[in-house]
Parts: structure tokens; C-alpha cells; sequence
């Protein structure tokens, strides 16, 4: 289903970068539209859209002709209108005040001799969703697509909007082309809309009880290069082009995300990180960082300050690929996505929540091992975080056991984790690096497996017995492999098993046998 759209023609700059403790780019735009003599709304806003509610502010803007005065008139359960604004270059904009969850309401933009009007508008949170293929997977994939689209109608305050797939080298104020406005849920409308995007909605407007706005913005088979602006990645030294067209720096930014920034939103989900297991893999630890550091500032600046300069951004770590293989790029790039620390939120990643996915495979998924068909688990465990981190929700576990204290002698290695664990029986999983020396370990290392021998609620002890008489543990690492087990069937989960533990990676930095992460 595609919208009619307009493009615009843009050039922008940045031209102050004043450095902070997080550096800001105040960006002053210089814009063209091709203005075709109506007073019109930009593309992203719609009948049926969610407005971002108090104490935040919503933004409106589209084009007009030049010098006219714009007003804005809101009627509804409370009413506004807004002090005249004047076309400039085409282009009008308004703040509106602060207005509570609910609707149904009108918006109408006027000038002296013509209206545009926006109708069944709720006011609620909006969140992005944003990344590769598995952000992409669509509703009508899932194991139980039939029953999901049968109860899409029963949720009309989730509404959904997808950014058509389109690239540029310029960064642009409008989006080249609408793939589906605005919409109420309904069995014809939802099948081609993100699982993972449409399940965290759902999930959190049944716990929130207010209007929920999500915006799909994704394009499978992209690494986060293409989703970063030149700012992020010059913070990376990532500033050369792929070969790959999709792989061209900054292209989805630019045509699928910078025309968004006027949007008031709550937060961000992502789900990306496996076109990087082989592009710029050893970059991914400063790249999804600065892009999330950079969307962050970019939203700030573009609503005027009405999205959160910290705004939550959740993510899900990689599920898995290849079964069997011995290849480090999904242990890599996962333990990348937390910035070398094994969770999040930590001092690098403030304010973002993940969702394990690495005990979900999906051996025979029609759409490839890659593309894991439940996503129902992935959503709900973002739920989690988004309660926790960006609702401030106290007492919400979202965080799945990790080692608070790692200890080894000739024989056996003692893990004390940070919660108490569900624990069952494993040979492989936990691997461990025998050396002479104490030396950090690298991917040509050699590991040796460490079962497991017994645990009890907090502790899990482990065998070194595969690490020869002349050596001593060095290392140590968790479910380091793309696929490290069955569906659900990991051996470390929170008490209740509903959270899986991450995979970690720590080195052993004194002769007393204690250990740091990586």
C-alpha cells in the first residue's frame, strides 16, 4: 500500500558544532520545496496519527504559501489555537501546548482563504522502530499470524505508520514517499507491518492504557553505517563508502530517518546488527553507539527540545544464524552491541534496555535461519526494559543474570551472579582458555570447554579439568557462539526463566585467580 508523497529538495549543513559532554550540532537549515500553491501538512502527519502527549509538546509543520499567516486550531476533548506563524521559505511550523493522552481530536492548519485538516488524531506515546530485516519481519510471518490479525481490531489506540524504502546521498527534510500512512489496525492493514514493532505496541498499550504511535522505519540487509549520519560516523573514523549501494554511508539516514526529526517521540527500538557481522564488525562497538548518541541529539534539536536529549532507545541482541558454526561474528557483534561490557544500560549506553535474543532460533523458519519467526518473546522482553528504563517503572526485571564475581583455582572456576539463576546442566556452553601466562585472550585463543559441575541459587561452579597440569585458567566465556543452544534452552535464565542470561567474556588479571570482563 503506498501514499502519495512529495519530495523535497534540500540542502543543509552543520554549521556550529559546539562540544559538551556529549558534543551537540545545532543544525540551521536552508530548505526548498517544490510548493504546488495549497496549504498541506508534510507527509508524515495524517488522519488517524498519535501526537506525542504531556508534559512533552507535539510539533506540526508542512507548507503554505509564502508570508501567509498560519494558525492552528485543535478541537477535541480540550481545544487550542495557536499564535499565527508566518510561510517562510515555504514552510510553516508550531509547537502546540501540552495536551493528555486521549482523542479523538481535530487538527486543522488555516490561512485566510484555505484549511488543512487532520481528523481522528489521539495524543499518546510514539515510538520509532528502526533497523535491518528482523525489525522488517512482517506480522503476517509470524507462527501465529492468523490469531494476531484476528485481534489487530480490538487495539484501534495502537496505530501504526511505515516509512517507505528509499535512499539518498543528501540528507532531506521530507520523506521521499509514505509507505503506509497513518492507520487504525485491521487483518487488511497490519500483515505487511513489523512483528517486532507492532507487538511491543500492543504489549505496552495493554499495560499503559493510552494511545500508542509506532513508526516503522527499516530496510533488510543494512548495516548501521547507512543509518548514521557523517557526525556519527566520523566519531568512529568510519567516513569511507561501501562497495554496496545499500551499504553507502549515511543513505537511510538521510532519506528515512532525518525527515523525521521534527517528530516528538517517546523513544526508539532497533533490531540490526547482522549485516555488520560482516561489514565494519570490529567497528560495531563505537558505531551503535555514536549513532544511538547522535539520533539522540539530532531528535533533541529537531522537535526543539521536545524529545528527550536521553531518550530511551531499546534494542535486540542478535538471535543466531548458523547452527553448528564456530564462527566468532554473532559472539562478537552481540557482545559489541552492549559496548564491550555484556549489558545495558551501562556508563557508555545510558538509557537503552536490550532484549536477549539468542535463545529463540528457529531451525526451520521458511524465511531462513536468519529470520526467527517468534517475535512475540523478542517484544515482550523489550516490554520489560521500556517499563523499567524509559517508564521508570521500579521493581521490573529486565535484566537477565550476569556475573557479579568470578573466581578460579587449578580445578574448578566460581561464577556468583548478580540475581538469583535457573541453572540446568550443560558440557559446552561455558568455555574457558587455558595459559601459561596471564595475557589477554584473542580470537585465535584456544578454548577448551568448562562444564558444568553443580549450582545453587546464586552460583554456578565449573570444571577446569580440560585446562592441562602446566597451565591455569586465563579466560572465560559465556554461550560464545552463533547458535549456543536449543530454543529457550540456554542453561542460565533469571529464577523464574522467563530472562536468559547474556553471553559475556572475561579475562583472569591476577595470580589470586580473579577475573574482569572484557
Amino acid at each position: 500500500m503506498t501514499a502519495a508523497y512529495r519530495s523535497a529538495h534540500f540542502n543543509a549543513g552543520c554549521l556550529l558544532i559546539m562540544a559538551t559532554t556529549l558534543c551537540a550540532v545545532f543544525l540551521l537549515i536552508a530548505s526548498s520545496h517544490a510548493y504546488d500553491g495549497n496549504l498541506s501538512f508534510a507527509s508524515y502527519y495524517g488522519d488517524h496519527m498519535v501526537l506525542k502527549m504531556a508534559p512533552e509538546k507535539a510539533v506540526l509543520w508542512g507548507y503554505g504559501p509564502e508570508g501567509e499567516q498560519v494558525t492552528v486550531f485543535l478541537s477535541g476533548p480540550v481545544k487550542q489555537k495557536t499564535s499565527p506563524v508566518t510561510v517562510t521559505k515555504g514552510i510553516w511550523r508550531v509547537t502546540l501546548d501540552p495536551v493528555e493522552a486521549g482523542g479523538p481530536y481535530i487538527v486543522t492548519a488555516a490561512v485566510h482563504n484555505m484549511t488543512a485538516t487532520l481528523t481522528d488524531v489521539l495524543f499518546g506515546d510514539v515510538w520509532l522502530c528502526g533497523g535491518q530485516s528482523n525489525m522488517l519481519f512482517e506480522v503476517y510471518k509470524l507462527l501465529n499470524a492468523s490469531e494476531e490479525l484476528a485481534q489487530a481490531e480490538k487495539y484501534p489506540h495502537v496505530r501504526t505508520f511505515m516509512v517507505a524504502l528509499n535512499r539518498s546521498n543528501d540528507e532531506l527534510t521530507e520523506l521521499i514517499q509514505v509507505e503506509l500512512p497513518w492507520s487504525v489496525p485491521t487483518a487488511e492493514n497490519l500483515p505487511g507491518f513489523s512483528a517486532v514493532c507492532w507487538l511491543f505496541g500492543r504489549y505496552m498499550y495493554k499495560h499503559l492504557k493510552y494511545p500508542i504511535g509506532m513508526v516503522e522505519s527499516c530496510w533488510g540487509g543494512t548495516p548501521v553505517e547507512a543509518w548514521s549520519s557523517s557526525r556519527a560516523l566520523q566519531r568512529c573514523e568510519l567516513e569511507s563508502t561501501g562497495a554496496n549501494h545499500y551499504e553507502n554511508n549515511s543513505v537511510m539516514w538521510n532519506s528515512m530517518i532525518h525527515p523525521l526529526l521534527n517528530m516528538t517521540l517517546k523513544g526508539a527500538i532497533w533490531y540490526q546488527g547482522e549485516a555488520n557481522v560482516e561489514y565494519h564488525q570490529d567497528k560495531y562497538n563505537c558505531s551503535f553507539p555514536a549513532m544511538i548518541d547522535d539520533w539522540r541529539m539530532a531528535f533533541h534539536l529537531g522537535s526543539g527540545g521536545q524529545t528527550a536529549i536521553d531518550f530511551p532507545f531499546g534494542f535486540v541482541q542478535l538471535s543466531t544464524d548458523q547452527k553448528g558454526s564456530a564462527d566468532d561474528g554473532y559472539p562478537n557483534v552481540r557482545w559489541h552491541q552492549t559496548a564491550d561490557t555484556g549489558f545495558v544500560p551501562n556508563p557508555r549506553m545510558k538509557r537503552t534496555f536490550m532484549a536477549v535474543a539468542l535463545d529463540l532460533p528457529d531451525e526451520i523458519s521458511p524465511y531462513g535461519t536468519i529470520h526467527p519467526r517468534d517475535k512475540e518473546d523478542v517484544a515482550y522482553r523489550l516490554t520489560l526494559g521500556a517499563r523499567a528504563v524509559a517508564y521508570n517503572e521500579p521493581h521490573v526485571p529486565f535484566l537477565g543474570p550476569f556475573p557479579s564475581k568470578i573466581t578460579s583455582s587449578q580445578m574448578y572456576v566460581n561464577i556468583t551472579y548478580d540475581q538469583m539463576v535457573s541453572a540446568t546442566p550443560s558440557k559446552y556452553i561455558f568455555e574457558i582458555c587455558c595459559s601459561e601466562i596471564l595475557a589477554p585472550r584473542g580470537p585465535k585463543s584456544q578454548w577448551v570447554p568448562a562444564p558444568i559441575m553443580r549450582s545453587n541459587s546464586t552460583t554456578v561452579m565449573l570444571s577446569a579439568s580440560f585446562c592441562p597440569s602446566t597451565t591455569e585458567v586465563a579466560a572465560l566465556r559465556y554461550a560464545w557462539r552463533d547458535w549456543p543452544c536449543d530454543f529457550k534452552a540456554c542453561p542460565i535464565y533469571s529464577a523464574n526463566r522467563v530472562l536468559p542470561a547474556p553471553p559475556f567474556i572475561a579475562h583472569r588479571t591476577t595470580t589470586e585467580g580473579h577475573f574482569w570482563r572484557r
